[in-house]
């Protein structure tokens, strides 16, 4: 892994949209939030998604990985795809996110592949698997974006 900004191949106009608004590129791999939750994006497709987020300092009073980051995590991941996916002159927005925490994580790095379900004209849904260091599961979660017209 190195600390090299990943490709995502975010469409021009997409980018040229956002520009106009003031917002950063770098929204695509998490923006503000992405970076106080320390989130990496590593590859980007608009079939799967991959990335990972420490848990040191992502973590909830009793220690253990706040439910909130890894859905953050999660939405993360799936709106990339679906902004890819969605291709030039669209966006994606997040309409529906769905979390189900199976264990905690209290120390290392989690990793979040989100792998395309559905991709639509109008709509497209992620699954999100939020694994700790070790491989085993600690999140599931589904998104579902809107794709709109820039």
């Amino acid at each position: 892994m190195t600390d090299e900004a990943p490709v995502l191949n975010v469409p021009q106009d997409v980018l040229d949209h956002f520009a106009k608004l003031g917002v950063d590129p770098a929204t695509f791999s998490g923006g503000l939030l992405g970076d106080k939750l320390g989130i990496k994006v590593l590859e980007a497709s608009p079939d799967r998604v991959v990335g990972t987020m420490p848990v040191d300092g992502n973590q909830q009073p009793y220690g253990l990985l706040h439910g909130g980051a890894s859905a953050a995590l999660a939405e993360t991941l799936g709106s990339i795809g679906a902004m890819l996916h969605a291709g030039p002159g669209r966006y994606a927005v997040g309409v529906d996110l769905n979390a189900t925490h199976h264990r905690s994580a209290t120390s290392g790095v989690v990793t979040g592949v989100a792998t395309a379900v559905f991709k639509g004209r109008t709509a497209a849904t992620f699954e999100i698997a939020v694994t700790d260091d070790t491989g085993r599961r600690i999140t599931s979660c589904r998104l579902t974006c809107m794709l709109r017209d820039l």
